[in-house]
């Protein structure tokens, strides 16, 4: 992610509060950035761990790291789901306002990153949902942990909320097309596709299991020692 990117995430339209929040958008534009903050932050941690697990492995588990800030439309969707009225404390039931996301080489990776990642002293985590061992009905797959973490400013600390998603390349590719698939109108073609995208994330498991046991015994030949053989130098 490039660094142009990541500053233009943060902006005065990012956080510019509904019409719902007009009466408080002082304190809306200072919470948006509150989890702008704490999204950083995490995003921050997992960097520094790729970059210790390169220099530990001479290879990188995470692929890429993507970050985004709930758009206000849909926090407001996600309090009229949850039957919430439209205040400044209620956004506190919402566990997703900030949300990053880890891409992995491989299945392992995704539970060795988020155990170094947990076990860090200042991570608390508040719930999670593990979509990998127990996919959804649709054949989503993914890691999920709902963290929480203190952010400093100059006059106070806070501590919010942050989703985290950890997944392979061919899980983050296959949720790419089924999040595209939910705006799609045709009723009549839906059924159908449905189904053959997730005939599709089981061919996904299946290739992701097989090249994590790929890799296993890669892995396992590096450590074995050389033996000569008859015809050997």
């Amino acid at each position: 992610m490039s660094a142009e990117f990541e500053k233009n995430l943060f902006t005065e339209m990012s956080i510019q509060p509904p019409v719902e929040f007009q009466d408080s958008k002082d304190e809306y534009k200072k919470l948006m950035m509150a989890y702008y903050a704490a999204m950083r932050e995490v995003q921050t941690k997992f960097e520094i761990l790729n970059d210790e697990l390169n220099l530990r492995h001479s290879r990188n588990p995470i692929e890429f790291i993507k970050v985004r800030i709930k758009k206000s439309q849909s926090i407001l969707d996600k309090l009229s789901r949850y039957g919430l009225d439209k205040t400044l404390d209620n956004l506190k039931q919402i566990n997703d306002i900030a949300g990053v996301r880890i891409v992995c080489t491989y299945v392992d990776d995704i539970y060795e990153i988020a155990n170094m990642f947990v076990r860090q002293d200042d991570v608390t985590l508040v719930q999670i949902k593990d979509y990998i061992k127990k996919p959804k009905p649709n054949g989503y797959r993914s890691l999920h942990l709902t963290i929480e973490i203190p952010v400093y400013f100059s006059d106070s600390k806070r501590k919010l909320r942050v989703e985290v998603q950890i997944r392979t390349i061919a899980m983050d590719f296959w949720a790419s097309l089924e999040h595209d698939m939910k705006y799609k109108k045709d009723l009549d073609i839906l059924p159908a596709l449905k189904e053959e995208l997730k005939q599709c994330a089981e061919v996904i498991a299946d290739t992701d299991i097989r090249m994590q046991k790929i890799k296993n015994r890669l892995d396992e030949g590096n450590q074995a020692p050389i033996e000569k053989s008859e015809n050997s130098l």
